[in-house]
């Protein structure tokens, strides 16, 4: 059955009551009984409080799962992640383009300030990335997923680059940098799954492998994620 189906049909048993006290309201309102109302505004005002912490707590699971969470990973660590370590919810995607065996990563670039050095660094989310099948073991899908991490770590020493070479940076100055970034990274990142059509073609993801690791060459000189700005 359709999940949206199975939402709106355990909506429609949990606010049976409800339903059910306002067909008597509307029996009543023509013997001017305002009794019913009153009971129904009170099931609706139970219904909601008991259902809205529950809402709540479903959608942050979404987001993050807490019940089985695992604290971020960063990319000096890339080589231990297996999917294990996607411990994500996802209550409603089941397919990806018709194919059970997929997966979803998520990543960010992180930025703390020190009093006298910076912080650019690249993470994995585990308890916010999953992947769909449990029984997955495909190490091409689990590469494909990884790759999304180390353009996250080559944008990071994009970053570590263009601050190390800021003269008594502001705040502003780097808060600008790290943002304009994210942005680039987050395109390549949908460039990257558009043309490799999430790993399906087999060619674009070999391509993109060579380019991201070349790329992450060249920028080795910046891997260290503690950058020190220039001072005059």
């Amino acid at each position: 059955m359709n999940d949206v189906l199975i939402v709106v049909l355990v909506l429609a048993i949990y606010f049976s009551p409800v339903f059910f006290q306002l067909s008597i309201v509307i029996k009543e309102k023509k013997k001017g009984n305002q009794l019913p109302y009153k009971k129904l505004k009170k099931a609706l005002r139970v219904s909601l409080i008991i259902l809205t912490p529950i809402l709540v707590i479903f959608l942050v699971l979404i987001r993050i799962n807490f019940l089985d969470y695992e604290k971020p990973i960063p990319y000096d660590r890339i080589e231990e992640i297996s999917f294990e370590n996607f411990r994500g919810l996802e209550f409603f995607k089941k397919t990806l383009y018709g194919n059970e065996r997929y997966a979803y990563i998520v990543t960010s670039i992180e930025l703390k300030y020190h009093e006298d050095y910076i912080i650019i660094q690249s993470f994995f989310h585990p308890s916010r990335s999953y992947v769909y099948n449990n029984a997955t073991n495909s190490p091409d899908l689990l590469k494909h997923e990884l790759y999304h991490f180390k353009v996250t770590e080559l944008y990071a020493r994009k970053a570590r680059k263009l601050v190390s070479v800021l003269k008594n940076p502001t705040k502003n100055d780097i808060d600008k940098i790290v943002g304009d970034i994210w942005l680039k990274e987050r395109n390549f990142q949908k460039k990257y799954d558009f043309d490799t059509f999430h790993s399906y073609v087999f060619s674009e993801q070999k391509r993109y492998e060579q380019k991201i690791d070349s790329l992450l060459l060249l920028l080795e000189k910046f891997k260290n994620p503690r950058i020190k700005p220039k001072t005059r």
